[in-house]
């Protein structure tokens, strides 16, 4: 993890317009007094999970995997965030301990503010709150319905559902570089490592997509779409 500076302030930031646009000048330096960016690089973990909570972060590059740990020590990833999201939301104003870790899966940068002057822009900017809330419960929402999905279907209904998930709401492309290991993609789906790397070598065989080293290319869409719905 290294400091840097990118950006001159917030009101230069190409995000600025997801919740920062309607505020004052003198809120605008509130936040901006305290940012401070930070570039991590991949497999460095942002926040660990009872960590103490002391500021708000969101990802300006980049991906990371939100995940908890269980008493044995597995990791179970709830989800995977872009860049323009706000990356702690769902602890930041719950409690003072993370409820869950956020690790980078690739060189990733993020802006952190302190959360003193969040809560200040908040006690006076109503609108800044409400769309605040606003977004804390989209990303629940996310999480809940991810989840949902997943619980539903078998192993290669999994599968085909988070190679999906990747290449429409990460990727918005039928063709990318996994940025979670076969591993992970086996925590995200509470399958183990061999049951996923084995559908996933059925589906190359089924020519529903094309595997090159870290690459998928989703051949066959429409078909992954039928097994993800169907398995």
């Amino acid at each position: 993890m290294k400091i840097t500076t990118e950006i001159e302030s917030c009101n230069t930031c190409v995000y600025k317009k997801l919740l920062f646009d309607k505020l004052s000048d003198v809120e605008h330096k509130t936040i901006n007094d305290t940012r401070i960016e930070y570039l991590f690089n991949k497999g460095e973990v942002l926040r660990k999970e009872g960590q103490k909570i002391q500021s708000f972060m969101y990802l300006r590059k980049g991906l990371v995997k939100i995940y908890k740990t269980d008493k044995y020590g597995k990791d179970h990833i709830l989800g995977i965030s872009r860049p323009g999201e706000f990356i702690n939301l769902l602890s930041v104003f719950s409690g003072t301990l993370y409820n869950y870790s956020v690790a980078a899966l690739e060189e990733t940068q993020v802006c952190e503010i302190k959360l003193s002057s969040m809560k200040s822009v908040i006690k006076t900017n109503h609108q800044f709150a409400l769309r605040l809330l606003n977004k804390i419960s989209k990303m629940s929402e996310e999480i809940i319905d991810i989840q949902f999905e997943l619980n539903q279907k078998q192993v290669r209904g999994r599968v085909a559902y988070v190679l999906l998930l990747l290449a429409d709401r990460i990727f918005n492309s039928h063709e990318y570089k996994m940025p979670i290991t076969r591993r992970e993609v086996g925590e995200m789906i509470s399958m183990t490592t061999e049951n996923t790397i084995r559908t996933l070598s059925e589906f190359r065989k089924d020519g529903i997509i094309e595997i090159t080293g870290k690459s998928i290319h989703i051949r066959d869409y429409q078909r992954l779409v039928t097994v993800s719905r169907n398995g």
